[in-house]
């Protein structure tokens, strides 16, 4: 049985989203792209300016063997605010709205479930999260691309991804890659 399966989040900046999901054990590549808009192949000042409908988000290549579609939803909801409309802290924009686009009849009743059990159980706010067909992905540029582990230092990283690396760390070790 096949058990590598593809997942697309978009949960802020694909930066912090990135970081976060290659640190998970079972995730085999993780992409950082664009999303639901409306043109082909568009560049990042046209996402950021909000003028092509897309959402920057990621590809996920996992293996369900190791880690699974609700493991991987579970984190993604842990380490973004899916009650904010379009923004995720100071990225404000269609482009940082929250999102999934699901691949598979049993990924849309898995992320239906857990929504409905989140906000009943986590969140008071009402959750904002998309919860679309898969659309065409297309990769951000070079420089996008594993960001933050290549610019840790960097002030955005360090204020904004570093403490969700921790918070990731704390809460879910379990699901951590062992590096040597």
């Amino acid at each position: 049985m096949n058990s590598k399966e593809i997942a697309f989040f978009a949960g802020g900046c694909f930066w912090c989203t990135e970081a976060v999901v290659q640190r998970l054990k079972g995730v085999v590549k993780v992409e950082s792209g664009y999303m639901g808009g409306f043109i082909k192949n568009p560049a990042y000042r046209e996402v950021c300016a909000g003028t092509t409908g897309h959402t920057e988000g990621i590809r996920v290549e996992f293996d369900s063997n190791l880690i699974s579609y609700h493991e991987l939803l579970t984190v993604f909801f842990a380490t973004h605010d899916p009650t904010t409309l379009n923004r995720q802290q100071n990225d404000i924009g269609t482009q940082y709205r929250s999102s999934i686009f699901y691949t598979t009849e049993e990924q849309i009743i898995i992320a239906s479930s857990l929504i409905k059990e989140l906000q009943n159980s986590t969140f008071d706010d009402p959750i904002v999260t998309e919860l679309l067909p898969e659309v065409p992905f297309y990769k951000a540029e070079e420089e996008h691309r594993n960001y933050y582990n290549d610019n840790e230092q960097q002030p955005y990283c360090s204020y904004i991804i570093s403490p969700k690396i921790q918070k990731l760390k704390q809460n879910f070790k379990h699901l951590l890659k062992v590096y040597d």
